[in-house]
């Protein structure tokens, strides 16, 4: 988040973008690994560590367990509800494409905000 912070005050909005969509994939790959250590997920599902091959941030949720958690934590807190609906959208295409200032700081606030964030939920998490 150091480096996306970086980048949005030099001005390069696509790069801060990427990096804060990227400090959730790699949070919640993070997640995942205590959920493993803790469940030992991958002696009973042959494919689960195949499927976390992936970026995509909702399916991290569930190969973490932590779809019921974030269910019960946004019905408590509306604003890490909506900052879900923002980085959920993220993927790691998204490097390949050009942001909006507007979007990048969307995207930072939502991953950063220390009060409703989505990287401090999931840092708690791991």
């Amino acid at each position: 988040m150091l480096e996306a912070q970086a980048l949005l005050n030099a001005n390069l909005w696509s790069g801060a973008y990427y990096l804060g969509g990227y400090a959730v994939e790699c949070g919640l790959k993070a997640c995942v690994l205590a959920y493993i250590e803790a469940t030992g997920a991958i002696f009973q599902d042959r494919k689960f560590s195949e499927r976390c091959w992936t970026h995509e941030v909702e399916e991290l949720v569930k190969l973490a367990g932590l779809e019921r958690d974030r269910g019960h934590a946004v019905s408590a807190n509306p604003g890490l509800g909506v900052n879900w609906a923002i980085v959920k959208d993220w993927n790691e295409g998204a490097r390949y494409l050009k942001w909006t200032e507007l979007q990048a700081r969307k995207l930072f606030e939502a991953v950063a905000d220390p009060a409703n964030g989505v990287l401090a939920w999931i840092r708690i998490r791991w």
